[in-house]
This record gives structure tokens, C-alpha cells and sequence, in this order.
């Protein structure tokens, strides 16, 4: 009977207990909802601290805000002297590359070629602005294979010239003269460019093992006849299509060193005999060792830079046994966008032609195991057909 009371005598303590809790959670829950209100309403009447604003705006803005000091002042001055050095830099070798450009042309005395000077020296004419050179390797025994390229992507006649003209597109075939000029060799050459009008001739002894020499005196010769943004080199066993050509060309302006073309690392060869020998091997290290990249000597193209560059540097740059090894050392140590275009190496057909039905014309095609088009005479026209861009793509190239 106690348990019984006891437990309804603490069931209604209980419920006084709760009504007289919430009574007073009421009480105490309004009175600080009053001294909130009061103190909102005395914040509003109170004069803003803007500095305060500012100071927390900055703080929320720069966690960790850098003083302004004298150091920093140094700091941010020496930067601005640096930055305008290096554009000073480059500006100031802009104009001594476009001076030594101006001294080769009126000089002619670095590579010009001896056909050349006497009707420059006559007429007086500055170089012509164009926008590429396109010299095409040639010898005397290739008369053929220069017919093939007049009959497939190189313009003859009138439309050269259209070409020249209109698009600053200059073709030559490039060849230097015999150890006997004046012979039977040269006479041919002379008649040859009579009728087509389409070589350009060289101070140079032609011959095999004078690659390099030739090249450099390529360079030299059209750089003191044509100002040109680009000077391209091709073997004459190499098809090329123009357009895709200097739609490639065109794409790597912003590039004032360029250096375009399929690069290449191939082996040192040491021993004696072998094609391709290379008799200062030693300078590469240890047997087995491999070439620095360079452009494979198929088809390549070079900026105005670098082409006026060796125009300058002609009698000090070392030739190697193979071109395009000679070219590449040029370059080692200067600032040059080297620039891998697998376009300029594509095979003959099929290779070519998958690629042009795919959207990816090539720039040049030729064989790997001729180093050019096997049997280039007789094969030119078939690649041309089956792998050429059409004859309008040149002329609706954008550059």
C-alpha cells in the first residue's frame, strides 16, 4: 500500500514539476528575445567603424596580406628592369639578323652564286619578299628525274611564275657548276635553263661527298636573293605537294627559329665501307652511339633565322659525311623550335594514299630503303596520282 502512494504522490509532483518548467523556460526565453532586440536596435543607432569594415574585408579577401616594404618595392623594380632587358634582347637580335641578312645580299660574297652576281650587280634590285624558297637537290646525270617533277607536282611556265607572283612560291632546282666549268656538263645545264628557266645556280663543285658544302651554299645563295620566311630543301627523288606544304609552313610563323622536317636519331656507323660512313665517329662517344635529333635530308624546311644564320657563319660550320647530320649540328646550341612534322616522311602508296583518304594529306613521300622513291623516274606519276593533294590545293592555300 506505501509503494502504491508513493508512486501516485511522485506522478503528480511530476506534472507540477513540468507545467512550472515550461512556465519558467517561457519567462527566460523572452526576456533574451528583449535584450536582443534592444541590443540589435542600439548596434543600428550606433555609428558604423569603416575602417573596421575595411580591415576585415581586406583580411577575408588576403588571408596573409604582404606588406608593402622597401625590399619589396627593390623586388618588384629589378623584375621590371629584367623583363625589359630580355624584350631589349630579342629586339636587338631581330635587327642584327635582318642587318647581316641586308650585309649578305649587297655583299654577295658568302655562297652567292656566281650566275647570280652579275645580274643583281646590273640591275641593282633589293631582294624580292616571297614567302618560301623550295630548292630541289639535283646533279647532272638527273635530267629524268627533273622532267618527272616538271610533268607532276612542280608548276612549269607561265603558272610558276603565277605562282611566284601570287603566292610568293619560288621552285628551283639547285646545282652548282662542274670541276671543268664551261664543259660539256655546264653547257647542258645552261641549255636546260634556258628553255624551263627554273634553276637556280651555285658556286659550288658539284659531287657526292660535297652534300653538306652544297647545302650551305644553298642557304647562303637564296638568302642574298630572296627574303623568304621559309627556305625548303628537297631531293628531286621526293614527291611533295605544295599546298600541304605551306599550309604547314604557315601554321609555324610565330616561330622566328624553325626547324621543321622528320626528326631522327640514327646510329654512328664506324666502319669503313659501309653507305653512310661516318670517318669522325669518335666524336660521338663510344661505338654504338647515335646522332643527336635532326631532320631527316629528304625534304626539310628552315625559318629566315636560321638560313641567315648560316649565310653568316658559312666558312666555320663543320661538315660532317652526311647532309643532314651537317645541318643538325648547326643548330646544336641555339635556340631552335625543332619541330617533328611525320607528314614530311610519309611512305609511297599505299601509305600516302591511306593517309590522304583519311583527311591527313602528306607533305612529302618517298621510300626508306632508296632514301627516296625507288625508281623515281618511272613511280613519280603513279604517287602523284594516287597520292597527290590536286592541282588547285596551292592555289587555295592560306598563308
Amino acid at each position: 500500500m506505501k509503494l502504491k502512494g508513493a508512486s501516485a504522490i511522485s506522478a503528480k509532483w511530476m506534472v507540477v514539476l513540468c507545467v512550472s518548467s515550461f512556465l519558467v523556460g517561457m519567462l527566460f526565453t523572452n526576456r533574451m528575445w528583449n535584450m536582443s532586440e534592444d541590443f540589435e536596435a542600439e548596434a543600428l543607432k550606433a555609428p558604423v567603424n569603416t575602417e573596421h569594415l575595411q580591415l576585415v574585408t581586406e583580411i577575408q579577401c588576403d588571408p596573409k596580406p604582404k606588406p608593402v616594404t622597401p625590399e619589396r618595392e627593390v623586388y618588384v623594380e629589378v623584375s621590371k628592369t629584367h623583363q625589359a632587358i630580355r624584350n631589349l634582347d630579342k629586339t636587338i637580335s631581330s635587327l642584327e639578323m635582318e642587318l647581316a641578312a641586308v650585309r649578305a645580299a649587297q655583299a654577295s660574297t658568302i655562297g652567292g652564286g656566281a650566275a647570280e652576281k652579275p645580274a643583281m650587280e646590273k640591275t641593282g634590285e633589293a631582294r624580292q619578299k616571297v614567302f618560301v624558297v623550295i630548292g630541289i637537290n639535283t646533279a647532272f646525270s638527273s635530267r629524268k628525274r627533273r622532267d618527272s617533277i616538271r610533268e607532276t607536282w612542280m608548276p612549269t611556265g607561265e603558272k610558276r611564275k603565277q605562282l611566284e607572283q601570287e603566292k610568293g612560291i619560288i621552285i628551283k632546282f639547285v646545282i652548282g657548276h662542274s670541276a671543268t666549268p664551261g664543259g660539256i656538263l655546264d653547257n647542258a645545264i645552261e641549255a636546260e635553263d634556258a628553255q624551263h628557266g627554273d634553276f637556280l645556280r651555285l658556286d659550288h663543285v658539284e659531287g657526292y661527298h660535297e652534300l653538306s658544302s652544297k647545302t650551305k651554299t644553298y642557304f647562303s645563295t637564296a638568302v642574298a636573293k630572296w627574303d623568304a620566311d621559309y627556305y625548303v630543301k628537297v631531293d628531286d627523288d621526293v614527291h611533295i605537294n605544295l599546298g600541304m606544304l605551306t599550309v604547314t609552313l604557315a601554321r609555324h610563323r610565330s616561330k622566328p627559329r624553325a626547324y621543321i622536317g622528320c626528326m631522327k636519331s640514327g646510329p654512328v656507323l664506324a666502319q669503313k665501307g659501309v653507305k653512310y660512313h661516318e670517318p669522325e665517329y669518335w666524336k660521338f662517344g663510344e661505338d654504338g652511339n647515335r646522332y643527336f635529333r635532326h631532320a631527316t635530308g629528304q625534304v626539310y624546311a628552315i625559318s629566315r633565322d636560321l638560313a641567315t644564320y648560316i649565310s653568316i657563319n658559312q666558312p666555320i660550320l663543320h661538315k660532317y659525311a652526311n647532309e643532314d647530320v651537317s645541318l643538325g649540328s648547326w643548330f646544336i646550341g641555339l635556340d631552335v623550335d625543332h619541330i617533328d612534322d611525320r607528314s614530311f616522311c610519309c611512305g609511297t602508296p599505299p601509305d600516302c594514299e591511306w593517309k590522304a583518304q583519311a583527311g591527313s594529306v602528306c607533305v612529302g613521300s618517298f621510300d626508306w630503303t632508296c632514301s627516296g622513291i625507288c625508281r623515281s623516274v618511272e613511280r613519280l606519276g603513279f604517287v602523284h596520282q594516287r597520292c597527290g593533294e590536286g592541282d588547285s590545293a596551292v592555289w587555295n592555300a592560306v598563308l
